[in-house]
């Protein structure tokens, strides 16, 4: 059934397709800005076009955010970025009722198009809707839900538009907005995790165009321009209103939780009778962060997530430590080297914190810091093998 509904509802679209021609301006297309929700994945919110035809009586949602979750290689291919996302066609009264049962709200733009417009419009979202065509590689910034209805519609608007400047600074980047969005929903630890993941390409500085990437800006962007010295909306209306945000509790923030765990090793490294507690722990400290580095390594050469490349945090992260990590219980003297050349990486490292082209996630520092500290203390052991 999931297969059919949208065959049967392009094809209703699809008959009316000579009646829009001749009387297109009974067609009304609208931007629908939906608020975010409690998960991650709906964490910045949500995009689609309605097209509303008053002579066909349809009432349909172009939706680009669809993807085959029941897929068997869902996993797999979601973490090679290989994943295909995919033009959905509703009704958008069961778009309405999704959107009412997770209490998120649904803000509507009517764009104010000539009649020509909408048909170029209209028929552009046809064909992306067809079967050979609807299917596209996601990319989480440059190539998303929200962007493919940008670019359809400023492509079919006409040459006349001009959109003003929406960015909260002119020297804001990909970065600095996701931090907005997981800051206001406390979602820190998943700040940090996309922060460790995602490296260099999300600090560029956004052009006024890519900064519409996420729902909220998109609207921004339509409120804020203008075809042939018109508004590109005429009406903005809320059709949802989002459920008050629930508290959360954010006592235990990674850089709280770290910092505790790094006085904790350091009051144990200054006692004597703790040596064979922290030889484990350093095992699995090190341990930790090798394989967080062949992670690394992984999403940048081993997958198609452009954003994952020139990742600056296997500057800690080494994925050497994860050999290194088998030799260090026993007598073998070159490891003196290896530690001291590791805890002068991790002190420039720390020094040139601020100053890296990577904006590095805060919430690290206690735990580099503390792979200084377990370093250095693993130089003066091996130092003192003779």
């Amino acid at each position: 059934m999931k297969k059919v509904l949208p065959v049967i509802l392009l094809s209703w679209f699809f008959h009316g397709s000579q009646a829009q021609r001749d009387s297109s301006c009974s067609v009304q297309i609208s931007l629908l800005t939906c608020s975010p929700g409690e998960e991650l994945y709906s964490t910045f919110g949500h995009s689609a076009l309605r097209v509303k035809d008053s002579t066909t009586n349809t009432d349909i949602i172009f939706n680009y955010g669809t993807f085959d979750f029941d897929d068997p290689a869902f996993y797999s291919k979601f973490t090679r970025g290989k994943l295909l996302y995919f033009v959905s066609v509703q009704k958008f009264e069961s778009f309405l009722e999704e959107y009412q049962y997770y209490q998120r709200g649904i803000t509507e733009q009517i764009l104010d198009l000539s009649c020509l417009e909408k048909t170029k419009l209209v028929a552009a979202l046809q064909e992306n809707a067809k079967e050979e065509n609807k299917y596209y590689k996601y990319d989480f910034i440059l190539d998303n839900c929200t962007t493919r209805l940008r670019d359809i519609v400023f492509k079919n608007a006409g040459a006349a538009l001009i959109t003003k400047d929406i960015r909260p600074g002119q020297r804001i980047t990909f970065r600095k907005l996701i931090h907005k969005y997981l800051d206001s929903s406390y979602q820190y630890w998943s700040k940090l995790g996309i922060d460790i993941l995602l490296g260099r390409p999300l600090d560029k500085s956004l052009t006024n165009n890519e900064a519409m990437f996420l729902p909220d800006y998109l609207l921004k962007g339509f409120d804020s321009s203008t075809v042939s010295d018109n508004g590109l909306v005429s009406v903005k209306h809320e059709i949802l209103k989002p459920a008050l945000p629930k508290a959360k509790n954010t006592l235990f923030s990674p850089f709280v939780v770290f910092t505790i765990l790094f006085l904790l090793i350091v009051l144990m490294s200054i006692f004597n009778n703790t040596h064979a507690f922290l030889s484990v722990f350093d095992f699995i400290l090190f341990f930790l962060t090798g394989a967080l580095g062949i992670l690394l390594l992984f999403m940048w050469f081993g997958t198609d997530h452009p954003e994952c490349k020139n990742n600056f945090n296997l500057a800690w992260a080494f994925p050497l430590h994860l050999v290194v990590i088998f030799f260090m219980f026993g007598k073998w003297r070159w490891l003196k080297y290896y530690f001291f050349i590791n805890s002068i990486l991790i002190v420039v490292l720390l020094l040139l914190w601020q100053w890296l082209p990577q904006e590095m996630n805060k919430a690290l520092i206690p735990i580099v810091c503390l792979l200084l500290v377990r370093s250095y203390a693993q130089y003066r052991k091996f130092k003192n093998l003779g």
